[in-house]
């Protein structure tokens, strides 16, 4: 019987640039990994490129100009409203410098306490203190009075002032409003972008129901190029990230093409059956920032067709010291293994009902991924996983 399960490693490759061949780059940096260090490869494997090295490779970029001019053509006038934009200055500055040199005057309306993926706009117990709660609109120069002092813990930055600051440098106006409803937002503004992510298209359909008179999402900016801009049709400005002062960089567009592409190049030289996917933010949650890890649109934005589905599984724990109470030792593992060979065939509705969470193989896989690369300087941008597919029942 196998001693080891899942086996997860990070594997180092050259710095990716602009238009370089990252599918051989990938392949080869796995085939020198697997020599160096003594590991083979096996069908079912998985191998899995962080985001971040394909748009790079795609050169899929565009300034902050290019982002003003889609803004101008698209609303055609000066003052518009902005919906639930998260608090980032890697994700979303860029895009509100840009919406800034287009515009005269934004008006805000943020979520609180906190934005979509969980970084604090104000400090909780306020609320209670000041006599809010989470359905009450509180204006600019409330929260200016009793709530601006809030800085993030872990970077020390309000970020409400930061956004004011870089408005303004653009010869902007800013007013912000804060409101757990979309629809207050049209008490300021007509016109408006939507820049949620994972609720991005209700926010959307609840504000053209309701009043509004142009509205865009922000997957809708940059969904084309713009002189010779990069672009990306599906997701346009979500999943983008800061490159330099004036550029950033977008989700990737031709990921589908690379898989299948690495995918087909690792058969040819290692004979195996190997998935791929790429993978952006994990879906986790930290438990002390209380942020959601997922500011991209999708965990995988490509995959291979082996990747498709949820996971099937059932507890050991719960068999052991239900099903199998009374069995021990090598009768137990018979009896378990044997259960787990029959789990598609005849599992009973308790067994079912106690499996593992139901979540998408690549939403799993992306934060197993996420997790194991890291967002530093590990400089392992590809990950390799044998094992995952295995059971206990697997010799």
């Amino acid at each position: 019987m196998r001693c080891v399960g899942t086996v997860v490693r990070g594997i180092r490759t050259p710095i990716i640039k602009e238009n370089d061949d990252l599918a051989n780059i990938v392949v080869d940096s796995l085939i020198k990994a697997s020599k160096n260090e003594g590991f083979s490869f096996k069908d079912k494997s998985i191998v899995a490129i962080t985001e971040a090295v394909v748009g790079i490779s795609e050169g899929n970029y565009v300034t902050v100009n290019d982002i003003k001019e889609d803004i101008e053509r698209k609303f055609e006038v000066k003052e518009i409203g902005l919906v639930y934009p998260i608090l980032s200055r890697n994700r979303f500055s860029l895009i509100l410098k840009g919406i800034a040199r287009a515009m005269d005057k934004i008006t805000i309306l943020l979520s609180f306490p906190s934005d979509e993926v969980g970084n604090g706009i104000l400090d909780e117990s306020l609320l209670e203190k000041y006599g809010y709660n989470v359905t009450n609109i509180i204006t600019d120069s409330e929260y200016e009075k009793l709530f601006s002092s809030y800085v993030h813990p872990f970077t020390g930055i309000n970020m409400v002032k930061y956004y004011k600051e870089l408005i303004e440098k653009e010869n902007c106006k800013v007013e912000f409003v804060f409101s757990n409803n979309p629809k207050d937002i049209l008490k300021y503004e007509k016109n408006i972008l939507t820049c949620d992510i994972h609720s991005r298209y209700k926010t959307k359909k609840i504000l053209e129901t309701n009043g509004a008179n142009k509205i865009y999402g922000l997957y809708e900016i940059m969904s084309s190029a713009i002189n010779n801009s990069g672009c990306n049709p599906t997701y346009g400005l979500l999943g983008s990230n800061k490159s330099t002062e004036e550029r950033l960089k977008l989700f990737p567009k031709t990921g589908e093409e690379l898989v299948l592409k690495i995918q087909k190049i690792l058969k040819e030289k290692t004979g195996k059956d190997i998935e791929v996917m790429i993978y952006g933010d994990g879906a986790f949650k930290d438990p002390v920032g209380k942020i959601w890890e997922l500011a991209d649109p999708v965990v995988s934005p490509a995959y291979t067709k082996g990747l498709v589905g949820t996971p099937n599984e059932i507890k050991l724990k719960y068999i052991s010291d239900n099903e199998f109470a009374n069995l021990k030792g090598e009768e137990l593992k018979k009896a378990v293994k044997e259960e787990i060979k029959n789990k598609n065939e005849d599992l009973k509705g308790s067994l079912k009902s106690l499996g593992t969470t139901p979540r998408r193989y690549t939403d799993l896989l992306g934060s197993l991924c996420d997790l194991t690369s890291g967002s530093g300087d590990k400089g392992t941008p590809v990950i390799y996983i044998e094992g995952y597919f295995d059971n206990y029942s697997d010799e």
